[in-house]
């Protein structure tokens, strides 16, 4: 017993660690929800410190909390922010829909904490985990809007730095090799030539399209349910704590935030998170695209494409000597099946809402941030692994590009397709050069060939002739 205390709630008695700076509430939760291990991830505990210091200031401008009180809380809040308190947040994502048990567990520890400066600096004032730390909010309001907070700090910090660094590398390596033109690819089959400053450019593209995509949702994140409390009505705040509230929120973080326009859809859904998890999905796709298009392009060294060699930074097998594969980009694949999946777990808590309240807060929360740390740390991992240090195999998709009888394709215009299509078979059936069977098919002289067949002309578009 000397390693435990006891602390009360209106339930009654529970034995709590000695050094905890949680109380009741938040040991009932650890008791009763032995489920995954997974705590909140620590941006939404920042997020709950920035609430809770936010509030609290909002509510001294509004003459509701006095000064000693408000000092004390935005000191313990700033612990929260800053990480010091992270150990004193045990609680398991798989918990109250509402997210109420993380909640009162951000209450409580700052209120003990609070409680502990108290002491330290012998005030006259005991701080309550409800009445102060919590005054003018509830878990439906507060959850909600920590979700938004910490999802758009780990946007800002985490995901669109991976992805503007992936855009950068991939422009940076097609400028590279923007004189190298390669076959291109449809159906997996020989197609007409491209360069490889058009590929990367095209991947780049992607990346950005990725960033504008996610940037325009922002402006629906930035709407914060805070002010609504219990269901959306704002009982037992003042009218304009969620105005003031935001403007605090947006002094702490840098961010602009604004009061939701409606609590009612803003506390009963999760139609701007929901939002933002699909175009988070749709940049995994591509990003999917893109690094599974590396793979197929370092595949070999011999017997496949091998049109670039990836950096080989770690043996590739336990059993095959000097065998080296394209670890980043798998790795990348697994990050997007990853964050594909979260898209339908957060789909799957958005249609739970009932009524007045979503009761599958906590899951989309930890899925969300997860697939936006996911996919920023991965962008970035495949630009500094991957992209920056691969090399083109210049000699390998120059000969096998003029072997390509699908160059014959700009013929059309001067023999037809049925005659182009005839030199493309032979040339491929006899193994020669296209130009070779296309001097014996065609009344076109040498000279004519090579500058109808001049596979970087190709990829410019229009005519060769």
């Amino acid at each position: 017993m000397s390693e435990f205390r006891i602390e009360k709630d209106s339930m009654g008695e529970v034995k709590v660690p000695k050094n905890a700076y949680y109380q009741a509430q938040t040991q009932r939760a650890v008791d009763n929800f032995p489920i995954s291990g997974i705590r909140m991830k620590r941006n939404v505990i920042r997020a709950f410190g920035i609430i809770k210091k936010s509030a609290a200031l909002a509510n001294k401008e509004l003459g509701l909390l006095n000064e000693d009180v408000v000092r004390l809380l935005v000191a313990a809040s700033q612990e929260v922010i800053e990480g010091k308190l992270d150990d004193h947040f045990p609680i398991d994502i798989y918990q109250t829909g509402s997210g109420t048990s993380s909640n009162m567990n951000a209450n409580e520890v700052i209120a003990s904490r609070a409680n502990e400066m108290v002491k330290e600096k012998k005030i006259d004032v005991k701080i309550h985990p409800n009445d102060h730390v919590n005054y003018g909010q509830s878990s439906n309001d507060v959850f909600p809007t920590a979700l938004r907070i910490a999802a758009i700090l780990t946007l800002n910090e985490t995901f669109f730095p991976g992805l503007t660094a992936l855009s950068k590398s991939l422009k940076s390596m097609g400028q590279k090799y923007a004189h190298v033109a390669k076959t291109g690819k449809t159906h997996l089959m020989d197609a007409m030539p491209v360069t490889f400053k058009q590929v990367f450019d095209g991947y780049a593209h992607q990346v950005d399209n990725g960033i504008a995509r996610v940037k325009s949702s922002i402006e629906r994140m930035s709407e914060l349910p805070q002010g609504g409390t219990a269901v959306g009505t704002g009982i037992n705040t003042h009218e304009k704590f969620g105005q003031t509230f935001a403007r605090q929120v947006t002094i702490e973080t840098g961010h602009t935030f604004k009061e939701a326009i409606n609590h009612f859809e803003a506390q009963g859904t999760l139609d701007a998170p929901m939002e933002l998890s699909s175009l988070l999905k749709t940049y995994a796709t591509g990003l999917m695209k893109i690094a599974n298009d590396f793979r197929w392009m370092n595949s070999g060294p011999n017997s496949a494409i091998s049109e670039i060699k990836i950096a080989p930074i770690q043996p590739g097998s336990s059993i095959m000597p000097g065998k080296v594969n394209p670890v980043i980009e798998e790795s990348v694949c697994m990050v997007c099946a990853q964050a594909i999946g979260n898209d339908v777990t957060v789909a799957i808590a958005n249609q739970s809402g009932n009524f007045e309240l979503n009761v599958m807060y906590p899951v989309a929360c930890h899925n969300l941030l997860e697939s936006i740390e996911l996919l920023g740390n991965a962008s970035k991992n495949f630009a500094e692994r991957s992209v920056s240090v691969l090399t083109v195999n210049e000699k390998n998709v120059k000969d096998k590009l003029f072997k390509n009888p699908i160059l014959v394709t700009a013929l059309n215009p001067i023999i037809g397709y049925d005659k182009a299509a005839t030199i493309a078979k032979k040339a491929y059936a006899e193994d020669r050069s296209l130009i070779d069977v296309a001097l014996e098919e065609t009344k076109l002289s040498r000279a004519e060939l090579e500058k109808y067949l001049d596979p970087v002309k190709m990829t410019r578009g229009g005519f060769t002739t």
